[in-house]
């Protein structure tokens, strides 16, 4: 079966502090295309026709209507969906895509920070981690969606077709992690210090990236023309 889609795959980055981390490092393992583009700066690229579409974390809710770039991209989410371009959403764009698909996004009373463990449903599909946690909102289920996972907050993961939802950071490494921790000038009213998270990611970011692995490869292996 020939894969319709020849065009690299389009990842969509939300600031500086936010790049493609270890979904980067896997895409060139696997020697897969992909280009990155800066959402936030830069005027969104035309999605159609791309081998995939990943969308990373971001400060801002899917919600909001400004920054302009927001209801922007949650459109190109939506027209990924239609094309059968198989979508990655990673926190934020998990939530872009939970909307897109008829689910929605909830406040959480407490934001959740931390290299949590999960409860999978689908072990084979998505590692119990832990995974790098670091959100004030929660993705909703949508309609026909699998639900993958829970974390303490609620839903943790869900695939629907050819993509796939994570309200975690598997894309995040120490570093990342770090930078992140330094830029949250509200991190310990959280309950947690830089110091803490830098110890966690010590102890589970290799193991994180390794889970990280096995949870993009079956997600490409069930895109067009691979499943």
């Amino acid at each position: 079966m020939t894969d319709k889609h020849e065009r690299p795959g389009i990842i969509l980055q939300h600031g500086d502090l936010g790049p493609p981390g270890v979904f980067e490092q896997w895409l060139r393992a696997r020697a897969i295309p992909y280009e990155v583009h800066a959402a936030w700066r830069d005027p969104l690229p035309d999605v159609s026709g791309a081998a995939f579409l990943a969308s990373l974390g971001s400060i801002h809710s899917v919600t909001q209507s400004d920054p302009a770039w927001v209801p922007a991209e949650v459109e190109a989410v939506r027209e990924a969906v239609a094309d059968d371009v198989p979508v990655l959403g990673l926190c934020f764009g998990g939530q872009a895509l939970s909307l897109v698909l008829g689910g929605g996004v909830d406040r959480l009373e407490q934001t959740e920070i931390g290299w949590i463990p999960i409860e999978s449903l689908a072990a084979d599909e998505l590692p119990h981690g832990p995974w790098l946690h670091w959100h004030n909102e929660l993705l909703r289920i949508p309609p026909g969606a699998t639900v993958l996972g829970q974390s303490p907050a609620g839903p943790a993961a869900f695939r629907h077709g050819r993509h796939l939802a994570v309200q975690f950071h598997p894309e995040a490494t120490p570093a990342i992690v770090d930078g992140w921790a330094l830029a949250d000038p509200a991190l310990e009213s959280h309950g947690v210090t830089r110091e803490e998270l830098a110890e966690q990611s010590r102890r589970h970011g290799e193991t994180a990236r390794q889970a990280a692995f096995v949870l993009f490869d079956d997600w490409w292996a069930r895109g067009p023309g691979r499943g």
